[in-house]
């Protein structure tokens, strides 16, 4: 899918919980070896919410930076697009109360999105079409997640908290976004029911035929279309489960460390789910210079992946002068906690009719 105009990102802005707990800490109270499993998920620490965060207020803050970092003002945007699994309501947008925050109300489409860990990129998608078509001058897609794990299950040692926001649109570009595609199956890899607190996964079978099946085929169709192979990209984004897996496909695809180093969070941040690519690319842009190429490939169980192909303009040095925190300066930020910490932040512990 080539947009008929061009278009691409004027300014973006992640934010992650300060607070961390590591496997091992997890472990302990489990009975497991916690730190074997955090090296075989190549997890050093994963993020965690204070009991006042979640995933709006996790949107605003990036929103508020991403419209300060693209100089816009509230009212410049026209759309508004949260990718979570992990929205506050189940019937509330998560959409409407950044945009009051951001000053857009209210002139503007707003919803919430949701497909496991690649509505971010969804919502990318959306906001491209509706500045391509004409239709806005600027929009809004945030990937943002508190991402659930039930207790000794495997999903607690990764499962954490993070997400970042993209202003999309015409002039202007920091980014240019040359192409995108998709791929998209029935896999049943990864799910909740409405009123369960904790997800279930199918375990292995999230690998093989859900994520690498996933990434592999949306990336070698952005190949075959735009007529590229790895060496063409200075960078490599990959949905991060865990610290394993991109590795393992990035490898396989032909990719080096060196392309995904940049992006690649998850083994000291853990899986911030919809979060998790958008936080990639932000981290990557930081450090990218003019000129530069970066691949974009996510995942969400269910189960698709979105693929694209991004150039790095001049304009990326300019926006590094404003008084916006780097992915590296909020993840430095961090604070340790204890497993009795961890779970009454996370609400795991039943007060009862306290």
């Amino acid at each position: 899918m080539k947009s008929s105009k061009e278009v691409g990102i004027k300014g973006y802005a992640g934010y992650v919980p300060r607070y961390r707990i590591s496997p091992t800490e997890i472990g302990e109270v489990w009975g497991k070896d916690g730190a074997r499993m955090g090296k075989g998920l190549n997890i050093q620490s994963k993020s965690v919410p204070s009991p006042d965060e979640d995933v709006i207020s996790i949107s605003i803050q990036a929103a508020k930076w991403a419209v300060k970092r693209a100089k816009l003002r509230g009212e410049d945007i026209g759309a508004i697009y949260v990718g979570s699994e992990s929205h506050p309501y189940a019937v509330k947008p998560t959409a409407t109360i950044v945009a009051a925050a951001v000053g857009a109300t209210p002139y503007l489409t707003a919803a919430d999105y949701e497909f496991a860990c690649k509505a971010g990129t969804a919502a990318f998608q959306t906001c491209m079409g509706l500045v391509a078509s004409g239709m806005i001058k600027n929009g809004m897609a945030i990937g943002s997640d508190t991402s659930q794990g039930a207790p000794g299950d495997a999903l607690e040692y990764s499962a954490a908290a993070g997400g970042a926001a993209f202003i999309i649109g015409a002039d202007d570009l920091i980014a240019k976004i040359n192409y995108t595609t998709s791929f998209t199956t029935d896999t049943p890899d990864f799910w909740r029911r409405e009123g369960q607190k904790y997800p279930s996964h199918g375990g292995r079978f999230t690998g093989q035929p859900a994520y690498f099946k996933h990434i592999a085929g949306c990336t070698n169709v952005l190949f075959e279309e735009t007529g590229t192979e790895p060496d063409d990209f200075d960078y490599a984004v990959f949905h991060q489960p865990n610290g394993k897996f991109p590795v393992k496909i990035a490898k396989k695809m032909g990719f080096t460390m060196e392309q995904i180093g940049p992006g690649l969070l998850v083994p000291r941040i853990g899986n911030t789910y919809s979060g998790a690519v958008p936080l990639g690319l932000a981290a990557t842009l930081d450090v990218a210079e003019p000129g530069s190429r970066i691949l974009v490939t996510s995942y969400g169980s269910g189960a698709g992946s979105d693929s694209f192909d991004i150039e790095v303009t001049d304009r990326i040095e300019e926006i590094r002068e404003r008084d916006v925190p780097s992915v590296e300066d909020v993840i430095s930020n961090s604070v340790y906690i204890s497993y009795a910490m961890y779970a009454k932040f996370r609400e795991k512990i039943d007060r009862g009719e306290w």
